[in-house]
């Protein structure tokens, strides 16, 4: 996507926003079971209110993890864990309904020998596309609107953890809007909107002074804050009453947040919960991986790529590219590249991201992609590393 003499808006989420604490909960359990067995087949949900959790879904593994424990330290880790928050991870019902992976399912995606093959094939956990998304404008190579609202949130979540915001508690959201000029160049931020759960002994002139001066302006650079900028803090006035308590939350129920903040297509599938089996979250990854690389290879300035696959089928159905023209080479030549150079089958994938290990309670807070080198826990995200630059760029320019 190009946005062009526009002002175009992103929005994120803290990890004690109430979906988020339901990501938590479900890739924590996807990272206990994969520790003790990495063939884990994992499709973990997860519902929070009021008082309790339930986990649901369909997990086959040969780990020994006791579910409700794994939720309470997840919860109590965002920091619900006191009464005074409205949700209490210590002692909160936590209702468990597990069972094993539907064998109708398995068949299509358990490696197998196909009719004249010699070696063995991992099928797709389910049909679907899964787009993946890259711009030069930041650093991330990423849309800028939702890099700035993802800072806002880590910069609000580290304040309030170290107790420099006393009266901050864990739900929290953010909203950026960013003015782009007729080249599609972000020039300035026009509007700032944060929403944060507070105690009851702050006042709105002192959370409005405190978010503006030690969470907007440290993280969004100078320059593209002006005296028109506007700044919406806690609009309604009160926030106390926030999180399960405030809003019922449902695992997967960001996925915008989750990935390009609108500005890049998405496939409806949600990452947390689910193994890389599951094409939903490993493609969504790969195709992030070769968006970012062709960029990061200046193929183009922007670029999405689409992928899609047929459950219990290796190879993708389809692979597209669209650099919204500006790419260096046609779109075609990208695209037979990205095969030439990209494993692009489920079992390739799970091998080229190191996809097995048990990482996925690093992503699930402030957005799956939009890392750079010298990020906290940038090792464990391999589809943000931009080493294929040079195969590409020798893969375009063979005739």
């Amino acid at each position: 996507m190009s946005v062009k003499n526009a002002i175009f808006t992103s929005e994120s989420v803290s990890e004690g926003h109430p979906d988020k604490v339901c990501d938590a909960v479900s890739d924590a359990i996807l990272d206990a079971c994969l520790k003790q067995d990495p063939q884990s087949r994992v499709a973990c949900e997860t519902l929070a209110k009021t008082g309790m959790v339930v986990v649901a879904g369909e997990i086959t593994t040969k780990a020994v993890v006791n579910y409700a424990e794994v939720a309470r330290e997840a919860v109590c880790k965002i920091g619900y864990n006191d009464q005074k928050c409205g949700f209490n991870g210590k002692i909160c019902a936590v209702l468990v309904a597990i069972e094993n992976q539907s064998p109708d399912i398995a068949q299509g995606v358990d490696a197998k020998k196909a009719e004249g093959k010699a070696t063995a094939e991992q099928g797709a956990g389910d049909q679907g596309m899964m787009f993946g998304y890259a711009s030069d404008e930041t650093p991330e190579l990423m849309p800028m609107p939702i890099i700035l609202a993802h800072r806002i949130m880590r910069k609000l979540t580290d304040l309030r953890k170290s107790g420099k915001l006393a009266w901050a508690r864990p739900d929290s959201k953010s909203q950026v809007s960013v003015e782009y000029d007729e080249n599609g160049v972000p020039i300035r931020v026009s509007t700032v909107v944060v929403s944060t759960q507070h105690s009851e002994d702050v006042s709105n002139k002192k959370l409005r002074e405190e978010i503006i001066e030690k969470v907007i302006k440290p993280s969004i650079p100078a320059k593209l804050l002006d005296k028109k900028t506007v700044y919406h803090i806690n609009p309604t006035g009160r926030f106390v009453t926030g999180g399960p308590q405030g809003d019922c939350g449902v695992t997967g129920r960001k996925i915008i947040v989750d990935t390009y903040g609108g500005m890049g297509r998405h496939g409806g599938g949600a990452f947390s919960g689910k193994d890389p089996s599951k094409v939903d979250r490993s493609a969504a990854y790969m195709a992030r991986y070769i968006a970012k690389n062709i960029v990061a290879a200046k193929l183009a300035k922007r670029c999405e790529v689409q992928l899609a696959y047929a459950i219990g089928y290796p190879e993708p159905v389809s692979v597209l590219v669209d650099t919204f023209g500006t790419g260096t080479v046609s779109d075609d030549k990208i695209a037979a590249a990205v095969r030439k150079v990209f494993g692009l089958k489920p079992a390739q994938i799970v091998k080229e991201l190191d996809l097995l290990r048990p990482i996925y309670s690093y992503t699930d807070q402030y957005g799956h992609f939009g890392r750079k080198k010298g990020d906290k826990n940038f090792a464990y995200f391999t589809w943000e590393q931009t080493d294929r630059t040079a195969d590409l760029i020798k893969a375009v320019s063979k005739k």
